[in-house]
């Protein structure tokens, strides 16, 4: 008997790290976050230059910007597995290396295997971050406090995205006028390939950091259990599967986000083509637009998000779900018909702030449903879905481009995207709402 209050204590939850601790892991996994975006995003900015180099088609652009995609949610799954096990941290710091060296991989590719490939090492280092980062926050901060560290790391992707396409325009800008450029190993270099070499070196430097960081304590298992049997991967694989008609029609909701915003890789030479504007142009205002609205949009729909859950609205994170559903998809479609470019990109404006909401609540409304001892990998099983979905978004444009419409008429391939992929989520959306408030009450507080 003298065991049974130790063996009690043993089992009470651990308290949270501090405040400080909690919100300087935030910041740094948000900092990593915006290396990986830079080396995601940069590669959609250079499709001219690359098409011309290696004389490729639309739909091999198509297949290369889903390269990463393709592998990112399958290593993911892995990633997963070891995150719910090992040390998340040194996964991070191993992940951010990777992906950094790769891109620089992808600026020293002598042909479109070699591009490929690269771009898929690539997808193999980013699977890391984001299931990794989501289980720390799961352990260092209570449910009502997510919706905020949450949004400020989903922040990072567009500032990430703002950040690439400023330093694109700078890059292309200076090397157009002074032809190739030349580093230290590497020789001379095309504009592209300094480019990618360029944003690719620092990620390097930066994975260091983490390894001498401190991760925050596991949270137990506690009335989740009584949900489902254990902690392995198949133990998430039949939760999920239980509640399949939950999980899809709330899967696809995020799976148009990201087939439209894959698909999106097209748009400098959309604007290109079709309104004259060089790609340089397109960076600069592209990443003006995005630093200001993104950030902000992300941070207001997380203090929305915990307001409303703090204020009793049970459902608060698939309602802005919802919102952002309906702002994404019509603006998706609408700038790409529009006379002029600065009228569509006005219109696309709207449209980041659709997208930058579905971003930001997805994985918060996805932690309400999910039992804590299978976070990390029903999270990997998340970003293999919205992933692999998603990749068919660009895959889409590269097909009805070069099949359907022509490479003159780009534009119409990629406003065909959102309303191809809106259909069925649309249609599930009251299915879906109703039996995610239903799971939310079974689950009660077992997710703490």
């Amino acid at each position: 008997m003298a065991d049974a209050p130790a063996a009690a204590a043993a089992s009470e939850p651990k308290p949270y790290p501090s405040a400080t601790a909690g919100w300087f892991l935030v910041v740094m996994l948000s900092l990593a976050y915006i290396f990986s975006f830079v080396d995601r995003y940069i590669l959609g900015l250079l499709i001219e230059p690359i098409k011309a180099e290696f004389d490729l088609s639309d739909r091999q652009i198509g297949w290369l910007l889903s390269a990463f995609t393709l592998v990112y949610g399958f290593v993911g799954i892995f990633m997963g597995w070891m995150i719910d096990r090992g040390k998340r941290i040194w996964i991070v710091s191993i992940g951010v290396a990777l992906w950094s060296a790769a891109t620089v991989a992808t600026g020293m590719a002598k042909n479109f295997g070699q591009l490929f490939a690269a771009r898929m090492g690539v997808g193999v280092g980013e699977a890391t971050l984001s299931p990794a980062t989501f289980s720390m926050i799961g352990d260092s901060f209570p449910t009502e406090k997510r919706g905020k560290p949450i949004a400020f790391y989903s922040s990072a992707l567009p500032i990430g995205a703002g950040i690439a396409s400023l330093l694109s325009a700078a890059i292309i800008a200076w090397t157009a006028s002074s032809g190739t450029q030349s580093l230290p190993f590497f020789g001379e270099l095309e504009p592209w390939r300094f480019t990618l070499i360029l944003v690719g070196l620092p990620g390097i430097v930066f994975a260091v950091f983490f390894l001498c960081m401190k991760e925050p304590a596991r949270r137990p298992a506690t009335a989740s259990s009584e949900v489902i049997g254990g902690s392995g991967f198949m133990d998430a694989l039949k939760y999920i599967w239980r509640n399949r008609t939950l999980y899809s029609g709330f899967v696809l909701i995020i799976c148009t986000m990201t087939a439209i915003a894959y698909s999106q890789g097209f748009l400098a030479p959309v604007f290109e083509r079709t309104w004259g504007w060089s790609p340089e142009k397109y960076a600069t205002i592209n990443g003006i637009a995005i630093l200001i609205i993104g950030p902000l949009n992300m941070l207001i729909i997380g203090t929305i998000s915990d307001w409303w859950t703090n204020k009793g609205v049970m459902d608060a994170s698939l309602r802005l779900l919802y919102i952002g559903f309906f702002i994404m998809v019509p603006t998706g479609t609408l700038p790409l018909l529009m006379p002029s470019a600065e009228l569509a990109f006005a219109i696309l404006c709207i449209n980041t702030v659709g997208i930058g909401i579905v971003s930001a609540i997805g994985v918060t409304s996805l932690l309400v449903i999910t039992p804590a001892q299978v976070r990390g990998q029903v999270v990997a099983i998340y970003y293999l879905a919205i992933s692999w979905f998603g990749s068919l978004g660009p895959i889409a444009v590269g097909e009805l481009s070069s099949g359907l419409f022509g490479e003159e008429n780009l534009r119409y391939a990629v406003a065909s995207v959102p309303v191809i992929f809106a259909i069925i989520p649309l249609v599930m959306m009251p299915l879906t709402r109703r039996l995610y408030r239903e799971q939310m009450i079974r689950l009660g507080d077992a997710s703490e």
